[in-house]
């Protein structure tokens, strides 16, 4: 989608710009319009480019730019007005990926400027630098193929990045799935691989979210058949199982820094719950218990706290029964 209010020598280059990087595998088709239009504009910046690419400099030419040299060769080339104070956005969103692919090169004239200096300097890496002088020539193809086969592009280096962060969880069917990486997801992967054999006896895994996906599993049809309230206006409990030969139902909170079943969660989960026609056994979950110190006044009477550091045991709060059901009183 063209910027209709740049003139269409400006457009232009831009869009030049977008096709180089596209060519280099940096991710930038995925990007808003105005983020694409903003990391092309930062590229030709620092590469001084305006209209002709057999002019571009980088760090063998010693052209070294600072967040606010690339915005005023921004404003005076590309007609914007982008303010001297927006640096950080410059270096934090307009460069990022650039620096990350290795074709900018940061703090090329300062290797102990701090990284959110103002006074940082960019230049092109020199290999790629080459490479752009060869844009829109006869050079052009060979140029490139000779150089993305000597790189490891940056999208190939973020999805083997994605996968090594990722959190593999065997389901109690033998299903294997994979968590985003962090703490909370860490905490369930306990919770499905050694809470629920110790303390569910064959449960079912009926419900897990992932803090990238809500809905990264979900057995639906056996929750409706539980009349379990689904609703994609209500917070799920982290995990969710069912024990079949008891009839249980297991709702499962995972606490890492918010979430544990308090007297108004404990209510909130009763209202998901007030159909079933099974007993329900309300979970909260720590990964040690300098969390659970935190969250201990919180929790609500008639639940059990299981700490992943201390897996073969549970903490009961009040009642008549260790780990089992409690059913609602009238008054």
């Amino acid at each position: 989608m063209k910027n209709s209010q740049k003139s269409t020598s400006v457009q232009s280059i831009i869009e030049e710009a977008i096709d180089i990087l596209s060519a280099v595998d940096i991710p930038i088709l995925e990007q808003t319009e105005r983020r694409k239009e903003r990391i092309a504009m930062a590229f030709l910046a620092v590469a001084g480019v305006a209209v002709d690419w057999k002019k571009a400099q980088g760090l063998e030419e010693k052209r070294i730019l600072k967040t606010r040299d690339i915005i005023s060769f921004i404003n005076e080339h590309f007609e914007e007005n982008i303010s001297s104070g927006s640096y950080d956005d410059i270096r934090r969103k307009d460069l990022k990926l650039l620096v990350l692919a290795g074709i900018i090169v940061n703090s090329a004239d300062n290797p102990n400027a701090a990284t959110n200096n103002p006074t940082r300097g960019y230049s092109l890496e020199p290999h790629f630098k080459y490479l752009i002088t060869t844009y829109k020539t006869n050079d052009w193809e060979k140029n490139w193929q000779k150089y993305v086969a000597n790189q490891i592009s940056l999208k190939a280096l973020l999805a083997r990045n994605r996968k090594i962060e990722k959190v593999p969880v065997i389901l109690p069917n033998g299903q294997l799935l994979e968590f985003s990486a962090g703490q909370h997801n860490i905490l369930q992967k306990q919770i499905i691989e050694e809470f629920l054999p110790k303390f569910g006896q064959g449960c079912q895994l009926l419900y897990v979210g992932d803090t990238s996906n809500k809905m990264l599993f979900m057995e639906e049809t056996v929750l409706r058949k539980l009349d379990f309230f689904l609703n994609p206006h209500n917070e799920l409990p982290d995990v969710i199982a069912y024990n079949v030969s008891k009839k249980w139902l297991y709702l499962i909170e995972a606490v890492h820094s918010s979430g544990a079943i308090n007297e108004i969660r404990l209510l909130e989960l009763k209202e998901l719950t007030k159909n079933c026609p099974v007993e329900i056994i309300y979970v909260t979950a720590f990964l040690n218990k300098n969390v659970f110190k935190k969250w201990i006044l919180e929790i609500a009477w008639e639940t059990e706290v299981w700490i992943a550091d201390n897996p073969n045991h549970l903490i009961h709060f009040d009642g008549q029964k260790f780990l089992g059901p409690y059913e609602l009183k009238q008054i």
